[in-house]
């Protein structure tokens, strides 16, 4: 009968530690029911049950944070539908900026096979002369060779 009581005391002291680190030390989000603290404490002050109930209780499941919600239809996902509609926005305020740039253009964006180097910069002066460097000659009056 001693040895029983022995026993048993040892065994309620050997759950009582592993139930006791186990809390110190789980993952503080899948800790399920009451603070950390509050676990510690049942499992230090009430012998046997306490430790029982940590761990039938205050652990959470492996895959309990973890877990993915179950597949569900595209049509019945609501974060998908607010997704579709926000890129349907986005899609449309694309379309409108576009058209908005192509009449300051003046029409260049419907002409796509014109170069756009062929615009004249409004910086550009009209070369008289027909030469390709702008009419400046080398040694002419006015020229920064001079």
């Amino acid at each position: 009968m001693t040895r029983l009581l022995v026993g048993l005391a040892v065994a309620t002291v050997v759950l009582t530690v592993y139930a006791l680190v186990d809390a110190a030390l789980f993952d503080r989000n899948r800790i399920r029911g009451l603070p950390r603290f509050a676990w510690i404490l049942i499992v230090l002050f009430v012998p046997i049950i306490g430790p029982l109930l940590w761990i039938v209780v205050g652990r959470g499941r492996r895959g309990s944070v973890s877990r993915q919600p179950r597949t569900m239809a595209p049509d019945d996902d609501l974060e998908f539908l607010g997704r579709l509609g926000r890129d349907a926005e986005q899609e449309q305020r694309i379309r409108k900026l576009e058209e908005e740039l192509a009449e300051l253009d003046g029409g260049a964006a419907s002409a796509p096979d014109k170069p756009a180097d062929d615009r004249a910069t409004p910086d550009a002066k009209p070369n008289p002369s027909g030469d390709a460097d702008g009419g400046d000659a080398p040694g002419a009056p006015g020229s920064r060779d001079a």
